[in-house]
Order: structure tokens, then C-alpha cells, then sequence
């Protein structure tokens, strides 16, 4: 073999273990960005009963969820706003959808609107618009069952419990059963004003929660 085509071989063989750890190296930094790109991201669009009303924002059921979850990759992005109705948080979604892309939506809203006295086929037209938003991105949607004071009426009370029923079954999606239920009968849970929990609610709530989001996370 001639000398020059020797060198050119010896120069082409240290080129190609040169770039094999770069090859190696970069389908690794593309598996990771894969791996990140499917970990759940949870969307928490919401009220004061998930912003940490009246308590500092780590203290509240969202933060401590998200502690707990962080080992496993999954996150969750509080997106509540105290006093937040279905109107708002439809006017919020598109961007909110936009910033985080999450793969997963939970919405806990409507409380408001029913303390307001707001029709209950405003209220659901409103969430099934967010729905049909999340559904267009293939996001899946958590929908929070709601309930509000008795004094309301029997049938305003049963119209706007019915309706998340309702959007559940029309849209085959997960309805969590209102995780004030039993914490709400309990005043030592409550904060004074008997409608937000408390502190000692808050990990009560972020337990409830992890138990509900299993399932749905394993899909």
C-alpha cells in the first residue's frame, strides 16, 4: 500500500472513533429529551380552593402534590386563581395551553359561578368549550366535581351538581368526587370563613388526590 493512501486510511479510521462517542452521546441527549417530552404534565386550572387561598402558595394541596410527585418526573403547573369563574378560566386556556403544553388538564372550576347564581348552562357550555380546546391538543382532561351550599334551592343545587355528570359522560372523562366532601364537615379543617380548607387539609387533599390521579396516570 502506498504511503499517502496508508495515511489516508489511518486519518479516515481516527475521524470515525472520534465522532462515535459524539454519536453515542447525542442519540442519549435525544432519548432524555424523548423521556421529558412524555413525562405528565398537570395543568391545574382553578379556584381559591386550589390557589392556596388564605395560606402561603408552598403550603397548599397543588405545591404538596407536586413535592410528592417530583421523584417520579411527573409535574404540575398551578394555574388557579382565587375567585376565577368558568368564564375566566376559558379566556385564560388558550394561552395557559400555549405556555406549558400540558398533557393532562384538570379543572376545578364552577364554584364560583354557582355562588354567583350564574345559569348552569352558561357554566357548561363554558367547560365543554375548554374540553373541546384540550381534546383538539389529544390533552386529557380531569374534571373536578363542584358543589356549593344547600340554601341555593333543591333545583338549582341538583342542576349544578348534574352537570358535571353530565360533561363526564358526554366526553368519557374522569370525574374526581369533590375532595371537600367529608374535610367540609369538619370546622377544625376550615378555615373561618367555612368555605376554604385549611392547613391540616392541605396534605389531606394532596393524598386524595395522588389516589385519584393514579389510575388516570397509568393510561
Amino acid at each position: 500500500m502506498h504511503l499517502w493512501l496508508q495515511r489516508d486510511v489511518f486519518r479516515l479510521l481516527k475521524l470515525i472513533l472520534l465522532f462515535i462517542p459524539l454519536i453515542a452521546f447525542s442519540d442519549h441527549i435525544l432519548a432524555q429529551q424523548a423521556e421529558k417530552e412524555n413525562r405528565p404534565k398537570i395543568l391545574v386550572l382553578g379556584d381559591s380552593l386550589s390557589a392556596a387561598y388564605g395560606l402561603r402558595q408552598e403550603q397548599g394541596w397543588v405545591s404538596l402534590l407536586q413535592n410528592a410527585w417530583q421523584p417520579q418526573g411527573i409535574s404540575v403547573v398551578n394555574a388557579a386563581i382565587s375567585g376565577e369563574t368558568t368564564d375566566g378560566g376559558l379566556a385564560r386556556l388558550p394561552r395557559l395551553l400555549e405556555q406549558h403544553s400540558p398533557t393532562h388538564l384538570y379543572i376545578e372550576l364552577g364554584g364560583n359561578d354557582g355562588l354567583q347564581g350564574h345559569p348552569v348552562t352558561k357554566m357548561q357550555a363554558n367547560i365543554q368549550s375548554m374540553i373541546d380546546m384540550a381534546k383538539q391538543q389529544n390533552i386529557q382532561v380531569v374534571l373536578q366535581q363542584m358543589q356549593i351550599p344547600s340554601n341555593y334551592g333543591r333545583r338549582y343545587n341538583q342542576m349544578f351538581t348534574g352537570m358535571y355528570d353530565d360533561l363526564a359522560a358526554k366526553n368519557g372523562v374522569p370525574l374526581v368526587p369533590f375532595f371537600l366532601q367529608d374535610i367540609a364537615l369538619d370546622k377544625s379543617l376550615m378555615q373561618r370563613d367555612g368555605i376554604h380548607p385549611g392547613l391540616a387539609a392541605q396534605s389531606m387533599i394532596a393524598e386524595f388526590m395522588q389516589k385519584q390521579f393514579k389510575p388516570i396516570l397509568a393510561e
